[in-house]
């Protein structure tokens, strides 16, 4: 068995896997690159195999990294079965056709400024109908269900607890007169999250495709970040400013409408302040979103379906509104008033959320409040890093807003979630392969893996094939277009690399052993 890595290798978008076995070859996740230029340009580049050989795709979850070169697939041929759990499927449904229209209504952009020097303008990476027509591939899935989708392969779904209807991959692959377990974490939550499940823990693997995002810090506890956002929001009040949340429209959107309810009723001196402050969720997808979480409670924890049976619902109160055309979003930049607005995108790259940016980062008054991950080379990345100017729109924005970074609303777990559920293995796996996070993340995980759970750890490089057997091997294919990194990322990538080789030689050294252990070796 073979797996290259097409994307999330050194970075934490465009996951998409190829695997391959003596008899079948399938993907998992086919997601777009975002963030700098240069990573934005692979999602342009040509997929590097042959679309008719590929049997079927495995989907761990909606967000648009993982899902969001879908379409272009399909435009190009791709018409095997897509696998995902309901909820995935749904949100697709509503997911996909937004990243269409953002491709046209970009295409359009450069469309006419391009026309005006005369350069040629490239097409859109795929169209609002390729996403459309990407639908009729799509087979849900059930949780904790093992199906067949080939001869020689097994696969299980199980919660992730990352977003509606994200999952961890169990593959088994049977091979060689013996069976061979890979399980992909996906984008692996965190414990004790409003409104989702825990991740399901695995009870083990021969090999472990893990993420990594936050290999390399630790979160605030529930408490502490439900304190600080709060916090953060009442300060801003006081001062007549107004609050304005980057969220992803899926899942961190609705986690924060959670939160602000509870809030709501949990103190008098919340309920008071939220009762005089409206909310606003400017995001049409946001919205979809919200009613796709409300179709599928079965993926609800035990809270959140005891708040609905109360008569309750969580993701709806008083004082919160869902501003639905653009009209009633551009009507919220003339009001005078204190607010909280809640807009996509995330990483401030597109939507509504960069008109809400220009009208109030020059505000000293007003507060930013990050609650997500944010790539290189995004807007959202500019802001956290302390940027003093930013330019939206083709306009010099001034930053003067109040800036807050609370990294405890994370879908992703953080370094010691990673390693207790890795730790909670009955079967250890022989070998762990890194992916979805940034280079100096991932080395720095690396060495926790290896010093605390004594398993090895490689980190997965772009367009890297690992070939799954005694011992591991790598045939490493260069990279068209690798990432540029500082000086220090260099340094922490080639000190993985050096790791890799030493785990390779013990490797070897021990298989040389268990074949002879009479042989004596100098190294």
């Amino acid at each position: 068995m073979k797996v290259t890595f097409l994307g999330a290798a050194q970075t934490v978008t465009g996951t998409c896997y190829l695997v391959e076995t003596e008899q079948t070859s399938f993907l998992i996740d086919c997601g777009l690159h975002q963030g700098q230029p240069h990573e934005e340009r692979l999602n342009y580049q040509p997929f590097p195999f042959r679309i008719d050989k590929i049997d079927f795709l495995l989907l761990s979850h909606a967000h648009i990294d993982h899902s969001g070169r879908l379409p272009k697939l399909y435009a190009e041929g791709f018409r095997s079965p897509i696998y995902a759990t309901k909820a995935t499927v749904d949100l697709c449904a509503i997911m996909l056709p937004d990243s269409g229209h953002i491709q046209e209504t970009e295409y359009n952009w450069r469309q006419r400024k391009n026309s005006r020097s005369g350069r040629p303008v490239e097409e859109p990476l795929y169209t609002m109908q390729d996403a459309l027509d990407t639908q009729q591939l799509f087979q849900s899935i059930h949780y904790d269900q093992e199906f067949q989708p080939s001869e020689d392969v097994r696969v299980r779904y199980r919660d992730a607890g990352h977003i509606l209807g994200s999952s961890i991959l169990e593959i088994w692959v049977r091979e060689d007169g013996g069976e061979t377990k890979l399980v992909f974490s996906g984008d692996l939550g965190n414990k004790n999250i409003p409104i989702l499940r825990d991740p399901t823990l695995i009870d083990g693997a021969d090999y472990l495709i893990l993420e990594s995002t936050y290999g390399d810090r630790l979160h605030d506890k529930p408490n502490h970040k439900v304190d600080r956002f709060v916090h953060a929001i009442e300060e801003t009040l006081q001062r007549g400013g107004n609050v304005i949340i980057p969220s992803f429209a899926v899942g961190r959107t609705q986690e924060l409408i959670y939160s602000l309810n509870k809030e709501y009723e949990k103190f008098e001196r919340q309920r008071r302040l939220l009762h005089d402050t409206p909310v606003y969720i400017d995001s049409p997808l946001a919205i979809s979103a919200t009613e796709v979480f409300k179709k599928n409670t079965d993926c609800f924890d035990e809270e959140a379906r005891a708040y609905i049976e109360s008569g309750d619902h969580p993701l709806d109160f008083d004082n919160l509104h869902f501003t639905k055309t653009a009209d009633e979003s551009r009507l919220l930049n003339e009001d005078p008033n204190s607010k909280i607005i809640i807009a996509a995108s995330g990483m401030c790259e597109a939507g509504r959320i960069r008109h809400h940016l220009k009208h109030n980062l020059w505000r000293k008054d007003s507060t930013v409040i990050f609650v997500g991950y944010q790539a290189r080379g995004t807007l959202g990345r500019a802001l956290v890093d302390g940027a003093k100017t930013v330019r939206i729109f083709g306009e010099e924005i001034a930053v003067k807003a109040r800036v807050e970074m609370i990294e405890g609303f994370s879908g992703h777990a953080d370094r010691d979630g990673l390693l207790e559920w890795v730790a909670a293995m009955q079967q250890k796996p022989k070998k762990i392969m890194l992916v979805h996070g940034e280079p100096a993340v991932i080395a720095s995980f690396q060495k926790t893996i290896r010093h605390q759970l004594g398993i090895p750890a490689v980190a997965a490089q772009y367009n890297e094939t690992l070939e799954l057997g005694l011992p591991v091997q790598r045939a490493t294919v260069v990279a068209p277009c690798l990432p540029a990194v500082e000086l220090s990322e260099a340094v922490e990538m080639l000190d993985a690399i050096r790791l890799d080789f030493e785990a390779m030689i013990e490797k070897t050294k021990t298989d040389i052993c268990q074949v002879s252990p009479s042989v004596r070796y100098q190294m």
